[in-house]
């Protein structure tokens, strides 16, 4: 916009003077026209009345035409040409509306062209061409504006906001001189400014014609305020761009300028950070024993690192990648000491009882001795909680000089934490079995898979399988690692595994375990771990001193008995360590430390309330069985109950599995059919409804080590003869009348003699069971050996 204000063109000796006072406008309107008129035709401007523009004149009819009115001073018409690349216009080419002009000077510029000075007049209409040659002539008339208030507040209004916006063109234009703002104030008359600003626009020709042949000024007003308000959108809209553009190319360079000093500086230091961490990186791999696939990934992965750019996602990857290869001891091993006796003194000191645990621990490790490899059957602990299975792991590692490792597996459900997650995920890291590796920097530590019976599964993959890979001792040595991009050697870890429950572990993945069934401790054994391990652990714990807590035999066998419900020991040092803190709290105080006598233990612990405490059998149809659980051994009651019905039936009640419900129907089966020889009338089992109920009916119950419990109870419901005191027994049954072996005999005996129960019935079968049992934890115990169920009900009734 207003390009042409102060145009080079127009020299300083000029006469006229370029803006209009009310006078001139005055005597411009009241002079008369002609009504003839030479025609000159623009290319690319239009002329208002009252502006001076100064134009180029190139074609041979327009430099005669201005010739002739420069040495006559006569008045031309002034008019637009529709397309400016037409060079011979015809009188349809040009625009009728026009504006009558003065000549007010005439140039001959250094290139040879002649340049004229025009000042509009007024407005012609071109009512028709009568020659044109050797230029236009047209009969003319002029063209009045029509009167308005020019006082009113609405034009003073549009009048105030076309300065206001053409002043900020002006100012936010960098083409523009800013005296442009002074012409623009210095303009008296209305009609004049929006000439002037119309003229000068930065606007298409077309647009400058409609505002020529707008004969309201207030109208032709309000459009050139519309266009210059877009004229200003589109300014501001273009400053912003190259202020933004500006501003980034600022940063880039200042960013270029600032790096290349910090380059400098590092240089003077000794080097970049990156090169001193490729430096560090290549420093640590000269002393790495690793194989030639991981030799090529790590130098792969280091020139790529070298070539990338520092600000980019991957560099952090690569590193981070980069620095768990350089982390891990390939082929770093802790020398191993074979001898077994040690390792038997150090069982034997962590480690009170589970002579069978440790001797088959034993003979394990010597064979290891022997063979100087690890291609054997993986270890697997079993066996009820509080035990000692994931300490013996620990005792194992000490014993044999190597380093510990234990990854818990409780309620783990996603496979790549044992395989770890490809290193283009976000966040991705190495599997658990790496990190663990990673952690002991060695490759042959004592591995514990810990709680391996409760691997989780679900939609993100099966951990168990995965594992199949790691305990397999011919499959491990090239275990792949989704993160390591590579193969690692677990051939030299020791893994031992440890459960409670054998069946909900993967069948194949207990296929290849060394199952070492660790059983529970009889009451003598936890008091003797209670007196050589517990006392002194919460004694240290507690920060009192040992001979503080004195506890005589009878009240350590009255808590373990009486406080605890367990085959392990873990409920027991938390009594323990309860009696630890009472006598803390007391020595705080300065008060007397009380003796522990029977009668202080419930001023302790509260009152006793052991479930499984021998109740009896005064009445009929009560038997007491025996039944195993992941936490150990319990005694459990299987009562019956006869009513009349139309016929023989019966109803199983207390969360029965499937297996005990069939040992019931099999139990009822062989009475109604060996009555006879049971010494049972027909009388007594037809037309009952017999109903059987397990007590504890929120505690699910399975498995068929009952089947004896339940003939013997149905038996001495139908009989009415009361089972015999402080009997209990466990064994399967089959239709024939045969009784077979069961598992968990230790635990199941442990049990009866935490109950008070004096004989046990078992299978003839289970005979080696008890026999591999310490005689001396066996003590007020009568085992009865039976192979049918009629020796049963004739020792039992």
């Amino acid at each position: 916009m207003f390009e042409n204000i102060f145009n080079p063109m127009i020299e300083e000796e000029t006469e006229f003077i370029p803006l209009l006072t009310a006078e001139d406008e005055e005597s411009i309107l009241s002079e008369k026209l002609p009504d003839k008129l030479p025609i000159l035709p623009l290319r690319n401007t239009v002329l208002f009345p009252g502006v001076v523009i100064p134009i180029t004149v190139g074609r041979d009819k327009s430099i005669a035409l201005i010739k002739d009115a420069y040495k006559n001073k006569k008045i031309i018409g002034v008019t637009a040409q529709k397309d400016e690349k037409i060079e011979d216009p015809l009188s349809t080419d040009i625009y009728p509306i026009g504006t009558s002009a003065k000549i007010l000077k005439l140039l001959r510029m250094p290139d040879g062209n002649t340049t004229v000075i025009l000042q509009g007049r007024k407005k012609i209409h071109i009512k028709n061409i009568i020659q044109t040659e050797p230029y236009f002539i047209a009969e003319i008339e002029s063209i009045n504006d029509k009167n308005i208030n020019t006082q009113s507040s609405e034009f003073i209004a549009i009048i105030s906001a076309i300065k206001d916006v053409a002043t900020k063109i002006i100012k936010q234009s960098p083409s523009i001189p800013s005296e442009a703002s002074f012409a623009i104030n210095n303009i008296e008359t209305p009609s004049f400014l929006v000439n002037f600003i119309s003229s000068h626009m930065n606007i298409s020709l077309p647009n400058k014609q409609n505002l020529l042949e707008t004969h309201d000024i207030k109208d032709q007003a309000l459009q050139l305020l519309s266009l210059l308000n877009k004229e200003l959108s589109l300014i501001e809209l273009k400053n912003q761009i190259q202020n933004k553009t500006r501003s980034d190319i600022d940063k880039q360079q200042r960013e270029y300028f600032l790096s290349q000093q910090l380059k400098t500086i590092q240089e003077e230091l000794g080097g970049s950070p990156l090169e001193q961490e490729i430096k560090e990186f290549e420093e640590k791999a000269k002393n790495k024993k690793w194989n030639t696939a991981t030799k090529e990934l790590f130098e792969k992965n280091l020139n790529k690192l070298k070539r990338m750019n520092p600000n980019s996602p991957e560099y952090g990857i690569t590193t981070a990648h980069l620095d768990i290869i350089l982390e891990l001891p390939w082929n770093e091993y802790s020398e191993d000491n074979f001898d077994i006796l040690n390792v038997k003194k150090v069982l034997d000191e962590d480690h009170f009882g589970l002579e069978k645990v440790k001797e088959r621990i034993l003979e394990y490790l010597a064979v290891l001795k022997l063979k100087k490899d690890l291609k054997s059957p993986i270890l697997c602990l079993y066996g009820p909680p509080g035990v000692g299975k994931t300490s013996l792991g620990k005792s194992i590692a000490r014993a044999l000089n190597r380093k510990y490792v234990r990854m818990s597996l409780g309620g783990l459900h996603d496979e790549s934490e044992i395989r770890g997650h490809r290193k283009t995920y976000i966040g991705a890291m190495p599997g658990r079995i790496i990190q663990s590796i990673r952690k002991a920097g060695t490759s042959n530590p004592v591995f514990v898979l810990d709680e391996i019976d409760k691997i989780g599964r679900d939609f993100q993959g099966d951990p168990a399988s995965a594992l199949l890979e790691v305990l397999d001792p011919e499959q491990n040595n090239t275990f792949y690692d989704n993160y390591l991009e590579t193969e690692y050697d677990l051939s030299k870890v020791l893994f031992i595994a440890t459960c409670n429950d054998l069946n909900t572990i993967h069948p194949a993945l207990l296929d290849r375990f060394e199952i070492i069934n660790v059983t529970g401790y009889s009451t003598e054994e936890k008091m003797e771990i209670a007196k050589k391990f517990l006392i002194p652990k919460v004694c240290q714990e507690t920060g009192i001193k040992k001979n503080q807590i004195k506890i005589a035999d009878n009240i350590l066998e009255e808590i373990i008995e009486n406080y605890t419900y367990e085959s392990g020991v873990r409920n027991l040092e938390k009594r323990l360590s309860k009696i630890a803190r009472h006598t803390a709290l007391k020595t705080s105080m300065n008060e007397d430390i009380p003796k522990i006598i029977k009668d202080y233990l419930p001023k302790i612990f509260g009152p006793t309330h052991i479930k499984e405490k021998y109740e009896g059998n005064d009445i009929p149809g009560v038997v007491t069985g025996l039944a195993w659980t992941p936490n150990g051994g319990e005694i459990l009651y299987i009562e019956t109950v006869a009513s009349p019905a139309k016929e023989t039936s019966h109803t199983l009640t207390g969360n029965l599995g499937n297996v005990m419900k069939e040992s019931a129907t099999i139990a009822l089966g062989y009475i109604k059919s060996h009555a006879k020889e049971l010494s049972i009338h027909q009388s007594d089992i037809e037309q009952k409804h017999f109903h059987m109920h397990v007590p504890e009916g929120a505690v699910p119950k399975d498995g068929p080590s009952a089947g004896i419990a339940m003939v013997v109870s149905l038996m001495s419901c139908i009989s009415g003869r009361k089972v015999k005191k402080n009997l209990a027994m466990t064994g399967e049954i089959t239709l024939r009348g045969k009784v077979l072996p069961v598992g968990g005999i230790k635990e199941k005996i442990l049990a009866a003699k935490r109950s008070g129960i004096k004989e046990i019935i078992l299978c003839k079968a289970n005979e080696q069971d008890v026999l591999d049992i310490s005689q001396e934890y066996l003590k007020g115990l009568k085992f009865i050996y039976v192979n049918t169920i009629r020796e049963v009900v004739s020792i039992t009734l």
